[in-house]
Formats: C-alpha cells, sequence, structure tokens
C-alpha cells in the first residue's frame, strides 16, 4: 500500500525518532543510508574511448534500445529513441548513431578521479519447494499486508524518489521489523516458495531475483518487489569485522563457504543485515530478469547504477576487465539499481543465470571507468 498525503508531515516528524525515519528512507531495493558524493562530468571526445568490438558495440546498443518503448516518453530520451529505431543492424551505422545523437562525458569522482569500482550480479537458481517440507524450510516471503509506503517527496519535494516503510500500530507509524525478527517471527505475507538454506534466500535478496527449481522441473521465478525499509548492510563486511576473512578475500562463494564450516553462527551472520527484500512471482520466459526500469537485462549489456548519479535508461561506455584480467570494453545500458550500488563511478554488470554466471558475478570486483553517453543538447543530469 503507497501512501501520497501531505498530512503525513504531522505523523512523521511527531511519532518517529530521526534514527528510525532515516532507517527507513529509501530509493531503490535494499537500502543504503551512505549518500554519493558530488560526481563531475568533463565533456570528452568520441576519439577518447577506448575501442571496442563491433560486437560489443551490437550488444550494448541493442542492450538499450531495447528499453526505447519505455524511455520515448521521456524529453531526454525521444528523440534519440525515435531515431534509434531506424537504425540496421550494423554496427557502422550504430556507431554513426551514436556519434550523431550522443556526446561523451567523463565520470570522475570527488575522491578518486576517473577510477571506480565495477562489480557483477546474476541471477541465480536454487532448488525449493511450492510447500514447506523438512528439506524446505526457508520462506520466500511476498510483500506483508501491513506494510505500509509512504512517498516523501509528496511532503518534501527535495526527497524525491525517497520513501519510508513502516507499519500501523494504533494510530502511530512504527519502523517495520528487520530481518532477525521477520526470520524468527514472520511477517503476514503470502509465501511464494520454501528454500533449502536460508543463504540461498539471502543471496537471493541480495541480487534481487532469481529462480526456484522445483522437483518436477518446473521453475518459478520471483523479483524484487518491496523492503522492509531497513539498511543493507553486507554480510562480508560483518566477516571481516569479526576477522573470520580479509576483505580482498570476500565473495559470495567464501561467503557460502564459511556458512557451511559455521551452521551454529549463520544466524548471527544473517542478522548482522537488518535489510529484507519481499518478492513477487514474475513470468517465466528466456528473457532476462527485469531491473528497475521494468525491461528484461542483458547478459554482459545490462548494468545496475547508482540513480543519485546516473538517471536509468542512460546509455554508459564501460572500461574494465574480467577477474581474470580479459578487457571488457563496451557500451553498456542503465537498466537497474541496487541497494550496494552507491557512489560516483560505479557500476554492477548483469552477468546471465545460472551457475555459470553466478562464479563471474561473485567474482567480480574490478577497476574500471565509465562514460556518460548523453543525447546532445540535453541538460546534463542533476547529481543529486
Amino acid at each position: 500500500m503507497t501512501v501520497r498525503f501531505p498530512h503525513w508531515r504531522r505523523l512523521l516528524l511527531c511519532t518517529l525518532p530521526l534514527a528510525a525515519v532515516l532507517a527507513g528512507c529509501d530509493g531503490d531495493k535494499t537500502e543504503t543510508t551512505e549518500p554519493a558524493k558530488v560526481a563531475t562530468y568533463s565533456k570528452a571526445e568520441w576519439s577518447d574511448l577506448p575501442a571496442t568490438s563491433d560486437a560489443d558495440v551490437l550488444g550494448g546498443f541493442n542492450a538499450w534500445r531495447s528499453a526505447c518503448a519505455r524511455l520515448v516518453r521521456d524529453p531526454v530520451w525521444a528523440a534519440p529513441c525515435g531515431n534509434a529505431a531506424e537504425v540496421p543492424e550494423e554496427a557502422g551505422a550504430v556507431r554513426h548513431f551514436l556519434e550523431t545523437n550522443l556526446q561523451v562525458y567523463g565520470l570522475n569522482s570527488a575522491s578518486n578521479g576517473a577510477k571506480g569500482l565495477i562489480t557483477g550480479y546474476y541471477e541465480p537458481v536454487y532448488p525449493g519447494s511450492l510447500e514447506p517440507t523438512e528439506r524446505t524450510p526457508v520462506p520466500v516471503y511476498g510483500v506483508p499486508e501491513d506494510l505500509i509506503v509512504v512517498a516523501l517527496d509528496s511532503v518534501y519535494p527535495e526527497l524525491k524518489g525517497k520513501r519510508l516503510r513502516g507499519r500501523l500500530e494504533g494510530n502511530v507509524l512504527k519502523p517495520y521489523d528487520d530481518a532477525d525478527t521477520i526470520r524468527r517471527e514472520g511477517v503476514k505475507a503470502p509465501v511464494l516458495a520454501w528454500l533449502h538454506d536460508p543463504m540461498d534466500l539471502q543471496f537471493l535478496q541480495i541480487q534481487g531475483s532469481g529462480r526456484i527449481q522445483l522437483e518436477d522441473g518446473r521453475q518459478l521465478r520471483v523479483g524484487y518487489s518491496d523492503q522492509n525499509g531497513h539498511p543493507y548492510r553486507p554480510v562480508g563486511r560483518w566477516l571481516v569485522e569479526q576477522g573470520q576473512m580479509a576483505k580482498e578475500e570476500v565473495n559470495m562463494g567464501r561467503i557460502r563457504d564459511w556458512a557451511s564450516a559455521n551452521p551454529q553462527r549463520v544466524s548471527e551472520l544473517l542478522a548482522s543485515n537488518p535489510s529484507y527484500v519481499f518478492f513477487s512471482p514474475r513470468p517465466d520466459s528466456n528473457e532476462g530478469p527485469r531491473g528497475s526500469l521494468n525491461v528484461p537485462l542483458t547478459a554482459g549489456y545490462s548494468v545496475a547504477i547508482d540513480r543519485k548519479v546516473i538517471p536509468l535508461g542512460s546509455m554508459l561506455w564501460l572500461s574494465t576487465t574480467r577477474p581474470d584480467g580479459s578487457p571488457v570494453i563496451r557500451p553498456v545500458a542503465a537498466q537497474d539499481t541496487g541497494g550496494a550500488i552507491t557512489g560516483e563511478v560505479r557500476a554492477d554488470l548483469f552477468c546471465g543465470t545460472g551457475a555459470e554466471a553466478g562464479e563471474l558475478a561473485g567474482n567480480m570486483k574490478q577497476e574500471g571507468q565509465i562514460w556518460l553517453l548523453w543525447p546532445k543538447g540535453a541538460a546534463l543530469p542533476t547529481v543529486q
């Protein structure tokens, strides 16, 4: 239930302590309370971009163009999307389109210049069932019936995109339960499926979407629907703080290995992240999962970004490497967001579906550069 009533001003100010308000405010998916620093866009030339292959030019362009049915309603992208519809499947024609319609801007951080962090994410596939069993005791919850979402920009325009989540107790809005409470006590919500392992659910929440492999061979596809309003805290950070592993060792594989070796401490590990994601069923198809822009993601060419810095729907030029050192240089489409994706020169590359994609995503923690490809003549986006 989403509330957009001006009279919430008094309720917000009078019934919630400031810490609770800040903990419950969000932009997208799992949350963080760390604001992005101011980024700088510096005008560049097409000749300044590192070269890439024709196949990657086509791949990145087609990923971006796949969202034009939505972007064409945005005045910034209406003309480029209209022109893109006529571009043939030829790298030369795509390059001509890009250079004719878009201006290059280098993205620089306040603290680290042009260099930033590029990570990866994927659509996992986990075994499960539609009914609780001794082997599948972990519920995948839909949106709770008592979750209230307040759009703060209806009261404070400067908080555009921010929402406050909680539940009513009498006539008082209280913060919603944290993840540990939800795991122990449950919530008033439909259960979409049941998983074998609590770590599967944790990683499903981190990725934001996934597939549940049922015993009869079918797969149930689920995607992010809402969140409990608490800040996202990486479980890997807790392991580092506990002295369980070095910061540079942290990845999904190492976290899962630690959980398998320390089952008595898994609940403590999971309690370190108060954020909890609720899901909704998604149609099964051969398309990628849908990101925050509500278009199917394209493996290798869709990225999640910090929308306080880069607007959803933008085309970017990415230069980074895979964990094995091989280059990844290509145009990509900003089609998703995530609470862990914060900062100025920051992107999370969608790697695909399944175990192989998960292996790549789990090891992606690379240095990289990003250029914004922005419509000529349009005002640059405002960094929030």
